[in-house]
């Protein structure tokens, strides 16, 4: 279990969190829960989503706990072969500090969409929210962070 789905799940949690040491231990706590509760898992899930939801509500509960966001950490960000390494760090971390200012429910949002590539389908088995709320609530969360990102591109 923890092999097979750590990294998905620390990717997650780094996206929504910002930084390693709070993603390690809400994937750790998540995956801990996980295990205790193996016994109430209904095989009509999908167990990654079950796992997913459990984690969602770790990182909801550590971040409800601090009052900033700390933008994602640009080394911990995937680097593409053919990319310059110097201008993609640059862009990643401006959506990183763009990342920062959104509020936990958008960041959640995009993480789920665009980091974990989940469908409206997916999100809504791991949210709770209904589909028509998450479509709206991604295309929030996509205006506010092009709008940040075009005010920092206004500043240079």
């Amino acid at each position: 279990m923890v092999d097979r789905h750590s990294p998905r799940l620390g990717r997650y949690a780094l996206h929504l969190l910002g930084n390693r040491a709070d993603a390690e231990e809400a994937v750790q706590e998540a995956l801990v829960r996980a295990f205790r509760s193996l016994a109430r898992y209904e095989e009509r899930e999908q167990f990654g989503a079950w796992l997913l939801r459990i984690l969602v509500n770790r990182c909801r509960t550590l971040a409800s706990r601090r009052r900033d966001f700390e933008p994602l950490e640009a080394a911990s960000l995937v680097w593409h072969p053919g990319e310059d390494p110097v201008e993609a760090l640059a862009v990643r971390e401006e959506l990183g500090h763009a990342m920062s200012q959104l509020s936990p429910e958008h960041r959640e949002a995009i993480a789920l969409r665009y980091a974990d590539e989940l469908s409206f389908e997916e999100m809504a088995t791991v949210t709770g929210a209904g589909v028509s709320a998450l479509k709206m609530r991604v295309r929030r969360a996509c205006d506010r962070l092009r709008a940040l990102l075009e005010e920092s591109r206004a500043r240079v």
